[in-house]
């Protein structure tokens, strides 16, 4: 295994306006799935072959969190969700990179930056597998959707030793109506629970951001109090 540590440096925050940001990142060229499963469960985010955590001066807003899959109970909005999408098909594979996952991320993504603002880049193929298929060892998954032929939904999730980590989720916003993002991360939780797996780790929740507030209402959750190194006990509470 080589890993290589290294960090940022300070940059406007992503989440918070007048917020600077600054990110641990190790670059682990072949994770093991119990490393990968270690890296999780202390805070760290996996995109490709890169694991990242804030250290931020002076601010604390990005809480990494679980949701505790075992003990969720479905809301009447979640049985909605879950049955607007009774005829929506899904498949569990490697991650995939070609024409069709290219243009619906391209997609997903021109829609939120007309809808919240968000910076839109045209991702190219070496670009889209380094972030999200590079790196997948034997734990990096994807669940596709699709309405008939058609991809409509990518959820990107790695399984762990203890849970599922939900990386990354994109959709055809001409099916808003099916509620895609929240039907995939309800979806996430109904697969922990059939195998078994207490948590699903949900990255960064920050209160105060409008694209990542939504995961406080996934409850209940625990939060990881601070982050240490891996060769330390982390704490959930």
């Amino acid at each position: 295994m080589i890993s290589i540590d290294f960090c940022t440096l300070s940059s406007p925050c992503p989440y918070l306006e007048a917020k600077a940001s600054r990110s641990a990142y190790k670059y682990v060229f072949d994770a093991s799935f119990d490393l990968n499963s270690t890296l999780t469960q202390h805070g760290y985010r996996r995109f490709g072959r890169y694991y990242s955590k804030p250290i931020c001066e002076n601010c604390n807003e990005c809480i990494s969190i679980r949701i505790d899959a075992k003990n969720f109970n479905f809301t009447k909005s979640a049985k909605k969700a879950i049955k607007r999408n009774k005829n929506t098909l899904s498949y569990i594979s490697a991650p995939l990179c070609d024409d069709e996952h290219l243009r619906l991320y391209s997609k997903y993504h021109m829609y939120m930056s007309s809808k919240k603002d968000w910076k839109f880049y045209e991702l190219s193929y070496q670009k889209y597998y380094e972030l999200y298929v590079d790196g997948a060892g034997e734990f990096g998954k994807e669940i596709s959707y699709y309405d008939g032929e058609k991809l409509i939904c990518v959820d990107l999730i790695d399984f762990i030793n203890d849970g599922i980590s939900s990386i990354y989720c994109y959709y055809d916003p001409d099916y808003s109506w099916y509620s895609l993002g929240k039907f995939s991360l309800l979806r996430q939780i109904i697969l922990a629970k059939v195998n078994n797996l207490r948590w699903i780790y949900l990255g960064f929740y920050v209160k105060d951001c409008p694209s990542l507030a939504y995961k406080g209402e996934y409850t209940p959750f625990e939060s990881l109090k601070e982050y240490v190194e891996i060769n330390k006990e982390c704490v959930w509470e």
